[in-house]
């Protein structure tokens, strides 16, 4: 769904996953300062949005996520996944409720997949699922902003910022009056800066929640059953999850940022050495320049110097080995 405000001056569009919305409007770094300091907003009204209306919506969502949602209180931002039964991660959905109706945005063109795997557990709950994303948009305003928000408009408030679920008609009004507006790039590189992780860039079709460090925000220990539970519970109580996620400080003589995938291996042995894990997502950050998160195998040592491709990269720990 391609976005109106890609006829902004200036606007780029993205790529990928991201296609729709605008990668920048010509300026990463200034619209990267202006969202550190609070102020703009980011279009991500390529986002899927999803909503479950109800009396039944809490408890039976509660049984098909990660997070203990079945007394979320109105207005409580919580992040939940969803897992296969081996416990890889599906699904990565961001929610809110308004009392009423639960509201989540996911991944762009995962809307499909999703209402039909929440259609088919339906069974005898008395609940009822759409797809939104044709009506709804969802636009984040960083933390600090003091924009206003429309009256009747739902917004998930969490330490990051706020995620505001816009009627879609209202879109441009908005941004004309609350800009600047940053592209997806400078939202990306300030999620990297903040170890987020997100569904498909850190993720591929055999991660679990313990290599990125969702175990907490998205995954809830001491609730009942859930699809994939018994992996989750296993690899917490008896073991160590295969990989991890580490932060990268790259080197910022390369003009190229190594992309999604490229290979991670150990400085000392080189471009030819064995691989150890792969990039996720890099990133220019308007202060720390290039940086990335990687996905890398549990064992490599934490202060081991770390080769991206042709890049040399010195690594922070986000989850512990």
């Amino acid at each position: 769904m391609k976005s109106p405000l890609l006829s902004l001056p200036g606007a780029v569009p993205a790529e990928g996953r991201d296609e729709g919305v605008a990668a920048h409007y010509g300026d990463l770094f200034r619209e990267q300062r202006a969202l550190a300091d609070g102020s703009g907003l980011v279009d991500l009204s390529h986002r899927a949005v999803i909503t479950v209306t109800g009396s039944d919506r809490l408890a039976w969502l509660h049984l098909l996520l990660t997070q203990h949602v079945s007394e979320l209180a109105p207005g409580q931002a919580t992040e939940a996944l969803i897992l296969t039964a081996h416990g890889h991660i599906e699904h990565a959905l961001y929610l809110v409720d308004d009392g009423e109706t639960v509201w989540m945005h996911a991944e762009p063109g995962t809307q499909g997949d999703l209402v039909a795997y929440l259609e088919s557990m339906k069974f005898f709950y008395r609940v009822e699922v759409a797809d939104r994303t044709e009506d709804f948009a969802v636009v984040y305003l960083p933390a600090g902003s003091i924009a206003e928000v429309p009256d009747g408009v739902t917004v998930r408030e969490t330490a990051y910022g706020r995620d505001l679920f816009l009627p879609r008609a209202e879109l441009e009004a908005y941004a004309a009056a609350h800009g600047p507006v940053a592209g997806i790039l400078a939202y990306e590189a300030l999620r990297v800066e903040a170890h987020r992780p997100r569904l498909g860039f850190e993720t591929d079709h055999r991660t679990i929640p313990h290599e990125l460090g969702w175990i907490g925000t998205a995954v809830h220990l001491q609730k009942g059953c859930y699809r994939g539970q018994e992996t989750v519970a296993r690899v917490q109580n008896l073991g160590k999850p295969p990989r991890r996620l580490v932060f990268l400080h790259l080197d910022g003589s390369e003009v190229v940022l190594p992309g999604h995938g490229t290979p991670v291996r150990l400085a000392a042995d080189g471009a030819d050495g064995r691989q150890l894990g792969f990039i996720t997502t890099s990133a220019r950050h308007h202060e720390l320049g290039p940086i990335a998160l990687a996905l890398v195998k549990r064992n490599v040592a934490v202060d081991a110097e770390l080769l991206a491709g042709d890049t040399a990269a010195a690594q922070e720990t986000v989850v512990e080995p």
